[in-house]
């Protein structure tokens, strides 16, 4: 019988494969490979920018209270889920009596969390579930609230188009625009 390779001796300490290792190599020197993905890379993921059907796109999450003023922002890449970023968002600001979501926000665990903080989840059921939830459509209708919240930022064409490259300068002028809108009004 013949013993089997050491597979972790390809690997020095610090994680990068020796040259040579492990046979043919399709990139001309050692350093040249794509990453394990253990080490956070500076790039578009870093900077909110994700790649989706309509090109390269960034997505911001807000909470706003019943007036329409934003309480709270978030950016992400455009390919990211619109749930990923509630928890998150949530915990920022002070618990509300109820929440206001689309059907993007519409999962179990979600809710649950929405119950146990004492927040009346107000979020339609998707098509897919067989058991609907109840649906407050009186309350559901302030939804949008925070579409109109959207479309004041949206007037702001540095907003609207993302001229910023790095994502804490977008984020900084999403928050100026915010104030900026609502002294306004």
């Amino acid at each position: 019988m013949v013993e089997a390779p050491d597979l972790a001796a390809s690997f020095r300490k610090d994680g990068r494969i020796r040259a040579g290792a492990g046979g043919v190599v399709s990139r001309y020197h050692a350093r040249e490979s794509p990453s394990f993905g253990f080490r956070l890379k500076k790039g578009e993921y870093a900077e909110a920018i994700g790649r989706s059907r309509g090109g390269r796109t960034s997505k911001i999450h807000a909470l706003a209270d019943n007036c329409g003023r934003p309480a709270a922002f978030a950016l992400t890449p455009g390919n990211i889920a619109d749930i990923s970023m509630a928890l998150p968002l949530m915990t920022d600001v002070e618990p509300p009596q109820r929440l206001l979501a689309d059907k993007a926000y519409n999962a179990d665990r979600f809710r649950n969390w929405l119950i146990r903080q004492n927040i009346k989840p107000v979020i339609p059921s998707t098509a897919s579930r067989r058991t609907p939830y109840p649906l407050d459509r009186t309350a559901y209708k302030r939804r949008n609230v925070i579409e109109r919240l959207f479309c004041k930022l949206k007037n702001w064409r540095r907003i609207a188009t993302r001229y910023d490259r790095h994502a804490q300068n977008y984020l900084s002028a999403i928050a100026l625009v915010a104030v900026i809108v609502e002294w306004i009004e």
